[in-house]
């Protein structure tokens, strides 16, 4: 930290992993008054190159090993947007050199993985951050504004999804291998709706999970992304062994309980988003979904107003996205604060998908 009175010095970013989330990182860094980004690291040599004079990367930090970046000792921040089975090695890597890290979700492969990065960040006092960024959509942030007032009473009961029409992420990509994403959708969706079910409904602890997981499109070649260039058709069984939908019900503590269900491919009209509460005073309901043609969302609550049944539609602030997530990071590191940043709930969610995919195996319910 800089002396009293003195001007602080800018937080010195890196970031791992040059894809899709990668760069949201980056634009969010490069965006802050607070930070500048110094770093980058990624095997792939055009985006590289495309990216670093994009902002202005010296030569010499520009790394294709990730071990490099951590090991220049000129970091205080690094982002992690990876593989999922990388998330943890850079971690705690980062970690023990002393630099305050944010990965993107999930926080790794499985709860072991993820606990190992919790320890690093709590032996070495520094910020570890799993990048959330839809409980910051504007609507998640209006509704915990209601549920956070107790104006939908004791909630006994919620929904929420991610389910898509056909959008499995890459066939034949990392994400359809377990051994490089540690799971499906549920892994890489589903992760998303039970953090922000979780989060709305004040953090209750997970009790047990009664799961199944089904893959009836990636094995066959099918269900296959419109969007982008990665996916691919015709796919070996190697390269597909993940799930693409996967339910779970879950109890949680005070008698509560949560369905949540994720899919890549599915047969549905159309992508769609939902958490649907249900309290003893009100309920509500956060949908959004179809492609960019027809796209909707909306946010709804339904009470009573004087014995009137009501139907609430409260003011909707805008999203964060991943630009909130990194900037709450960038001020929990300036903080010098790291109570409640050292991947806690992270690791609980960790936990939970453990728990569904455990049982999904088995056939039977797991106690958390």
């Amino acid at each position: 930290m800089s002396a009293p009175g003195s001007e602080q010095r800018k937080l010195r970013a890196g970031v791992v992993g040059l894809g899709w989330a990668g760069r949201q990182h980056m634009a969010a860094y490069d965006g802050s008054p607070d930070v500048e980004l110094v770093a980058l690291a990624g095997m792939e040599v055009e985006p590289m190159q495309q990216l670093g004079d994009q902002y202005g990367i010296a030569e010499d930090h520009r790394y294709s090993d990730w071990k490099d970046l951590v090991a220049s000792g000129d970091l205080d921040v690094v982002s992690i947007a990876t593989p999922t089975t990388l998330h943890a090695p850079i971690a705690v890597a980062a970690l023990d050199a002393g630099i305050h890290v944010l990965s993107e979700k999930p926080m790794a492969e499985n709860a072991e993985a993820a606990q190992t990065m919790v320890d690093a960040a709590k032996r070495n006092g520094k910020v570890l951050d799993v990048s959330f960024n839809h409980r910051r959509r504007g609507d998640v942030q209006a509704l915990k504004k209601i549920v956070d007032a107790g104006l939908l009473g004791d909630i006994y009961y919620a929904k929420a999804g991610w389910l898509r029409r056909e959008g499995i992420p890459g066939l034949g990509s990392w994400f359809t291998r377990r051994a490089t994403a540690g799971g499906g959708p549920l892994m890489d969706i589903g992760v998303h709706m039970l953090d922000m079910a979780l989060h709305l409904l004040q953090e209750p602890a997970v009790t047990s999970a009664t799961a199944a997981t089904y893959a009836e499109f990636g094995p066959k070649g099918r269900g296959g992304s419109p969007y982008g260039s990665t996916g691919k058709t015709g796919v070996e069984a190697s390269d597909y062994d993940v799930e693409d939908l996967s339910t779970a019900f879950l109890r949680l503590e005070g008698g509560a309980t949560l369905l949540l269900e994720s899919s890549w491919a599915q047969w549905i009209p159309r992508d769609q988003c939902y958490v649907t509460l249900y309290g003893s005073e009100g309920g509500a309901s956060i949908e959004w979904g179809g492609g960019p043609s027809d796209a909707y969302d909306s946010l709804n609550i339904w009470t009573e107003k004087d014995g009137v049944p009501a139907v609430l539609q409260p003011a909707v602030p805008p999203d964060g996205q991943h630009t909130a997530a990194v900037l709450d990071f960038v001020a929990a590191v300036l903080s010098g604060d790291v109570e409640g940043h050292q991947g806690d709930e992270a690791l609980v969610r960790a936990a939970v998908v453990d728990a569904c995919y455990a049982s999904a195996a088995q056939g039977s319910e797991v106690r958390l």
